[in-house]
């Protein structure tokens, strides 16, 4: 390869969270190589960060076996696009950011292209299928996870895997104190503070909000002083929103692009399951975590999921230190019962902020989206 010539890097990130781990990879990536290109399927975020966006990948971010169905067309066009430019354009490298399934037949085929492929956030072997630890191998040339406790699956198989640090570590940085969001989104600090976290996805949003609202309105009954925030995710349309908030007589501060600042806000959070949990985690604020999916979908999960708990914290620590209440125990009166005994026995409360410190240190001292830059680096220098 030329030396004045740019790297050019394929990207695929398919939902909110990889959009934002390959919008802060590639930031970094342009400080090794200012003209570095980067193009392919994202979001926003990676739209900001410089990377040409081929796919808007907003209208596949969906979750679970019926809503993969009802987007299988849509899916299926992204991946013939993928594969077209992997194809036509002979990238350097293809950089593939969670969203597995569909970046596993990506990476097969770059594969047969003769394309490097390095896949960010490995399949949770360790929760389900770990056969595929093998089929993820021979489709990739390097494994990047984000849990110190990852790399034995793949070691074990003899495929090639790095421990780059969970990204959430760097990325979960309020970008004001406490105090001075408190008087930015006009509130009460001696009063409780409630935060609602119902996802990223439409479904998400369209299965889980309405629970929260009816959780919160029966808070509200009890504690007449109660607060509530509600960061909206980028995903998220202002017009899907309103639709179910318009619903709620409750006065619910919407905040849009500051997660960090609202949750550091909260004394305590309903959250769905995801990378929000671990987020709340490392800013040290007491959660109960709530999911529901589709029946089918969840019926096949449980046949085929060999874990204890769905919640990130819980994972990591390898224990429940967070109240998990999924599918049909997701009702606002089982989120009214511990979030009332988060806010009135500090005790209670205390032990939960101790293990999600715990939790923090698990995850160490961050540098993930850095160590993914200099691991994309070491493999396109190797060519």
């Amino acid at each position: 390869m030329s030396i004045n010539k740019p790297y050019r890097v394929l990207f695929s990130a398919g939902e909110s969270s990889g959009d934002h781990h390959a919008a802060n990879m590639f930031l970094e990536l342009k400080k090794h190589q200012p003209d570095i290109q980067g193009f392919g399927m994202g979001g926003a975020k990676m739209a900001q960060a410089g990377i040409d966006i081929r796919y808007d990948s907003g209208a596949i971010g969906v979750i679970g076996v019926v809503e993969v169905i009802k987007h299988y067309g849509e899916i299926r066009r992204a991946l013939k696009l993928m594969q077209k430019l992997a194809a036509n354009e002979r990238p350097d490298l293809l950089v593939c950011v969670d969203y597995k399934e569909f970046n596993l037949k990506l990476a097969r085929y770059a594969k047969q292209c003769g394309i490097k492929v390095l896949f960010y956030v490995g399949p949770q072997v360790w929760a389900w299928r770990p056969g595929r630890v093998k089929t993820y191998g021979r489709a990739t040339d390097m494994m990047a996870v984000i849990f110190p406790f990852e790399p034995p699956y793949y070691e074990a198989e003899q495929v090639p895997v790095r421990y780059v640090g969970h990204p959430s570590v760097d990325k979960v940085q309020p970008q004001h104190s406490k105090a001075e969001d408190v008087t930015r989104f006009n509130l009460d600090a001696t009063q409780p503070i409630v935060g609602l976290l119902p996802g990223s996805r439409a479904n998400e949003i369209s299965r889980l909000l309405p629970v929260m609202l009816t959780a919160a309105e029966q808070l509200k009954a009890q504690f007449p002083t109660m607060q509530f925030l509600l960061p909206q995710a980028d995903s998220i349309s202002d017009e899907l929103l309103a639709s179910y908030l318009s619903q709620s007589n409750l006065a619910i501060t919407v905040v849009k692009h500051q997660p960090y600042d609202v949750i550091q806000c909260c004394n305590v959070v309903m959250t769905t399951s995801g990378t929000a949990t671990l987020e709340i985690a490392l800013l040290g604020v007491p959660m109960v975590i709530t999911y529901k999916l589709s029946p089918f979908t969840y019926y096949l999960g449980r046949l085929l999921v060999n874990i204890a708990f769905i919640g990130l914290p819980n994972i990591v620590m390898g224990k429940a230190i967070i109240k998990e209440l999924i599918q049909h125990e997701a009702t606002p009166e089982n989120l009214v019962k511990e979030l009332s005994l988060i806010l009135t026995d500090p005790a209670y409360a205390e032990q939960m902020r101790n293990n999600l410190q715990q939790v923090k240190q698990q995850l160490g001292q961050g540098g993930g989206s850095k160590n993914m830059a200099a691991l994309a680096m070491e493999m396109l220098q190797a060519s």
